[in-house]
């Protein structure tokens, strides 16, 4: 009889894809996904920065965003499209964060491939802040899909069903009772045990010198 493989220490990359931070991090969380392959499972989740009341017309925070995205150029080095400042300096884009959420919740129940789910989470923020692409149209998803290999009726009929909307509002729920304070946040869970790995933006040198940490401690 074949013992069961012990599960793998799982880091909780808690993101939001309207969050430019987030985006700054995310070639961190990529790398680290590569470099800890066996080592180490990655999962992505939705916290639903700009939804309900928080959710508004961009130019209702643009002044804000707009100073904060040189410094996380700087501090990142990622850079912010032509294309998204333009959809932004124009104003009328709704700063909403649930589709864009629900299309990778929908996305990782097609593929239940946690590897895939940060790729194609990376690839919905690419959409917006390099190519400025409006996550509220649900047919910005299906060029997005096709990298993965994602059949676009599925996942389109999955995007638009009701459990799909529910589950996206579990997740956000359920980040909030993790007691997040803001975006991203890294949390590493081994066994029962979470250890929080970093909040906001690390650069990959620190990320990896924490998880080796924790890693070594957790034997």
């Amino acid at each position: 009889m074949e013992s069961t493989p012990a599960s793998l220490p799982e880091l909780l990359y808690i993101h939001d894809p309207l969050c430019g931070w987030c985006y700054g991090m995310s070639p961190v969380i990529n790398r680290v996904q590569q470099e800890f392959a066996g080592r180490l499972d990655v999962s992505v989740l939705c916290g639903g920065m700009a939804t309900g009341e928080r959710a508004t017309p961009i130019a209702e925070t643009w002044g804000y965003i707009k100073d904060e995205l040189a410094d996380v150029e700087k501090a990142t080095g990622v850079a912010f499209g032509s294309a998204f400042k333009a959809l932004a300096e124009a104003g009328a884009y709704f700063y909403d964060s649930e589709r864009p959420c629900r299309a990778i919740v929908a996305f990782r129940q097609i593929t239940q491939d946690l590897a895939k789910a940060v790729g194609f989470a990376h690839a919905v923020q690419a959409a917006l802040f390099q190519h400025g692409q409006d996550l509220n149209e649900p047919s910005t998803y299906n060029n997005l899909l096709v990298p993965f290999g994602v059949d676009v009726v599925e996942f389109q009929r999955r995007f638009a069903a009701p459990e799909t909307a529910r589950a996206t509002q579990q997740e956000f729920a359920a980040v909030a009772r993790i007691g997040v304070q803001g975006f991203p946040t890294s949390v590493v869970r081994i066994g029962e045990q979470g250890y929080v790995l970093a909040r906001g933006y690390q650069p990959y040198e620190q990320v990896r010198q924490g998880l080796e940490q924790l890693l070594v401690e957790a034997q």
